[in-house]
């Protein structure tokens, strides 16, 4: 009797070996082209249609790929790059595409020739460790407090998006707003954090020039009983709580049995006792200001109000959090546990003014404040400041610049060639690849000027033959080869180096692929009943049904 096999109908599809990778470069190369053309200032454009029926048009990479609708495995992890580089350092998205598509398309003569993805995996990693030496030395430290090349940078930086005309201003609110929330953390290098600690506050009307960075926290909220309580304090004292300042409610249905009409009254002062407790514990500290995320009884509000002190009532975590990093203030869960140290001094002004229909809370002025709010006027939008804020941030953590307009890329290909000749081995042909690979940034910018692209290439490799002239590039508006000094054609070290990486570690991962296995169920037509399950056969049975076999 033959041992029983496994046969697995239409649940298991596999495809393996060469097939794969083929399909794998295929799927990525797809991706790229897709946005190969929207790398530089002067690049095409994209429509989208969305879901919705909606039509945006955008030159950003990451905007693009967001609404693609695609099965490929491969192609899947292409768009999930983007994203990965979005998030980490804000920019590239695009190159970074473009360098994976690049490195896997150089790959591809390889793999027909038989060799082995761990090779070329190898002779990748090496050259993306020789492409950050390349950076380390071409670099160039800036003063994070100079403003004027600050200011430049991060223009040049978002000059390829579509605000471009408003970028003396939208610069500059960046540079404030990560100024202000960085923190040291010691080795020179500072942390920003714009997720956590900067808010960008769209108020319609007014003019896009009013927009600014205020030195504090702007909140949608008034205070409680704007009649009693006081809307302009200066230098005020700041509670913040996250607790409520009402009668807890029970748990569950809660029944209290009354015999007397007394004992109403009783269970009444029990819950005014408790409340006027907790206002007692917090109006020791003398506070001007009580913020909570929690409700706040009319009770409470009463005995507030007769102390003289504001409050607002069911404020955001994460506002209450940025209120605590600007003004020096402790979110304290119980009014018991507070002390003297966790009251705010740090704000110099609270204030409610009405913008538009809605009043707005000011906590500002303060004295170096950690966390701050971007007010934006006008119809601004979103996409704007997020990116500059990110690039400002790349270079306040690592204030060291590359040249852009692909000259870094033509100065790492240039250097890698000249290096594949002391490769030893096998891998030396995979390394020399890996180094032609990188003027896809560099002939991609010059395809978007609409100038003659193997001209143009012949005379930058020629500039930089042996690794010289670092700062020839292309400008990415004229198509003409410039000093990129000069043009003050700049990026952060930080995303340079993250898009190498990026790129070639997904090249690798997506080479070292050899098998898909899709374990999707074909969709049945309506009504055919319940999908089969894999059956167990024995080997005869299955040998005269003429189904495939797969092996012990």
């Amino acid at each position: 009797m033959h041992a029983p096999v496994l046969v697995l109908k239409d649940s298991l599809k596999r495809e393996s070996g060469s097939k794969v990778h083929h399909a794998n470069i295929q799927a990525s190369k797809a991706i790229a082209d897709i946005i190969r053309t929207t790398l530089g200032p002067r690049s095409m454009l994209k429509m989208l249609l969305d879901a919705a029926g909606g039509i945006v048009v955008t030159n950003d990479g990451n905007a693009i790929l967001r609404e693609l609708d695609i099965a490929h495995p491969a192609a899947k992890s292409m768009i999930e790059l983007s994203r990965t580089q979005d998030e980490e350092v804000g920019d590239g998205t695009t190159s970074v595409i473009v360098l994976a598509g690049e490195m896997l398309h150089v790959a591809e003569a390889f793999i027909e020739k038989n060799y082995h993805p761990t090779v070329i995996c190898r002779a990748y990693h090496k050259a993306l460790e020789d492409a950050i030496a390349v950076l380390d030395k071409i670099s160039m430290t800036i003063d994070v407090k100079h403003r004027s090349t600050m200011l430049g940078l991060v223009k040049s930086c978002i000059g390829t998006k579509f605000t471009s005309q408003f970028g003396d201003l939208i610069a500059d609110l960046a540079i404030d707003a990560t100024q202000t929330v960085g923190v040291d953390i010691g080795q020179g290098l500072r942390e920003v954090d714009i997720k956590k600690y900067i808010k960008v506050e769209k108020v319609p009307g007014g003019q896009l020039e009013d927009s600014k960075v205020l030195k504090g926290v702007m909140i949608n909220k008034d205070v409680v009983a704007p009649g009693k309580m006081k809307r302009k304090i200066v230098n005020p004292r700041i509670i913040l709580l996250d607790c409520p300042l009402e009668y807890k409610k029970g748990e569950n249905q809660t029944n209290a049995e009354l015999v007397k009409e007394e004992d109403w009254e009783v269970l009444l002062k029990m819950e005014e006792e408790y409340i006027e407790n907790l206002c007692m514990q917090i109006l020791k500290f003398k506070p001007d200001l009580v913020i909570t995320e929690k409700g706040l009884s009319d009770l409470a509000c009463h005995y507030l109000s007769k102390a003289g002190v504001s409050a607002i009532r069911r404020v955001r975590k994460t506002d209450n959090n940025r209120i605590a990093k600007a003004s020096g203030a402790v979110v304290v869960n119980r009014p018991d546990e507070l002390q003297e140290s966790d009251v705010g001094t740090g704000a110099g002004l609270f204030e409610v003014k009405k913008i538009g229909d809605e009043f707005f809370a000011f906590i500002v002025d303060c004295k170096d404040p950690k966390a701050c709010t971007v007010l934006l006027r006008g119809a601004s939008k979103d996409l704007l400041n997020e990116d500059a804020m990110s690039v400002s941030r790349n270079i306040i953590k690592n204030p060291k610049l590359v040249p852009g307009g692909g000259a870094t890329e033509l100065t790492v290909s240039a250097t890698l060639k000249q290096k594949s000749s002391f490769v030893e081995g096998i891998e030396k042909w995979p390394y020399e690849a890996a180094a032609l690979a990188f003027e896809a940034i560099p002939r991609t910018l010059a395809q978007n000027c609409g100038v003659n692209v193997i001209r143009t290439m012949t005379a930058l490799q020629g500039k930089h033959a042996n690794g010289e002239n670092a700062w020839i590039g292309i400008d990415g508006n004229t198509g003409a080869i410039t000093d990129m000094k000069e043009q003050k054609i700049w990026d952060a070290y930080n995303v340079k180096a993250q898009t190498f990486k990026t790129a070639i570690e997904a090249a690798c991962m997506l080479l070292r692929i050899d098998d898909i296995v899709s374990g999707i169920k074909k969709k049945q037509a309506p009504g055919a009943g319940q999908a089969q399950k894999p059956k167990v056969e024995t080997e005869a049975d299955a040998d005269a049904d003429g189904e495939q076999i797969l092996p012990d």
